[in-house]
């Protein structure tokens, strides 16, 4: 008797828990509203396959408990009763992976106006790569990567020049407008992720995977590493800030293109005019000014 009792409170706590916490999805930057009604959906799947399983269990406990003179009657099978588990399961499984396609068709198809951004994974830090003025991004190769060129961009892609490149710092967006993140791993398997977006994905070495969204929202959300990836792993952390347009113009303003930081650096030489060299010199302090401002 006691049991049954408990199997019945933990059905009733588990319901009022989940009716009545305090916690529940932060504030939504994104479009995926949908994703929240799939989860919401398998809640009351899995709620109910949950309260009908305890609730039986505790009435078995109850109806068949030890009683002096009781028998118990054997009944090796029940073609009626497992007829109706097999139907109800193949329900519940269904009712369960059929929003899942529909959310995943929604994620994959990127709209035509959405904007590439691509986000580059490494042990253990965030970078990112925007279009330049000609809104196309320059191929890139794990094979072109060096100590001066670490997104590997392709060196000799026009396309790539103008480039805005941000290596390990914040990445910037502007609010309502689409974009597609191009994922791409320079080692081991990463999985870009934001909370509040609703959305992620791995990174797999060798390959770009993508999806997309559109920030709904302004403000300043954290990213994550969803793959563990090493020995710093916890550590893999970064930003994304959503702006307003104009906001978004000025920090974008800022950054520097591939082609400026895959300049040759100027020095001075000791045979030239020290007017010379000391324009030289003002030069490329203005040119190293916002890298070191970052």
């Amino acid at each position: 008797m006691a049991i049954a009792l408990v199997l019945v409170l933990i059905v009733v706590g588990s319901v009022l828990f989940h009716l009545l916490s305090p916690w529940w999805w932060t504030p939504i930057a994104s479009n995926w509203d949908y994703i929240d009604n799939t989860i919401i959906i398998s809640f009351w799947i899995t709620g109910v396959v949950f309260s009908a399983v305890v609730l039986f269990m505790a009435y078995c406990v109850f109806r068949f408990r030890h009683r002096e003179g009781n028998r118990a009657a054997y009944e090796p099978e029940n073609r009626r009763l497992e007829s109706w588990l097999t139907i109800v399961t193949a329900v519940g499984v269904t009712a369960l992976l059929v929003p899942g396609l529909f959310v995943w068709s929604r994620f994959v198809n990127v709209p035509s106006e959405a904007a590439d951004v691509e986000v580059i994974g490494q042990q253990w830090q965030w970078s990112f790569r925007l279009p330049g003025k000609d809104g196309k991004l320059g191929t890139s190769d794990t094979r072109d990567v060096t100590a001066d060129n670490p997104l590997g961009v392709a060196p000799k892609d026009p396309n790539g020049q103008d480039d805005v490149v941000v290596e390990a710092a914040d990445l910037h967006l502007p609010v309502g407008k689409p974009v597609k993140v191009l994922l791409r791993s320079i080692d081991v398997l990463h999985d870009f992720y934001i909370p509040e977006f609703r959305a992620k994905m791995d990174m797999i070495p060798g390959s770009v995977t993508y999806f997309w969204f559109t920030p709904t929202r302004t403000g300043t959300f954290q990213v994550l590493c969803a793959e563990l990836c090493g020995q710093g792993h916890p550590l893999m952390h970064g930003v994304v800030v959503v702006d307003t347009e104009q906001d978004y113009l000025a920090w974008l303003g800022q950054q520097q293109t591939f082609a400026q930081l895959s300049a040759p650096k100027q020095t001075g030489s000791a045979n030239a005019p020290s007017g010379k060299t000391m324009a030289s010199g003002l030069d490329v302090a203005a040119k190293l000014e916002p890298v070191e401002a970052r």
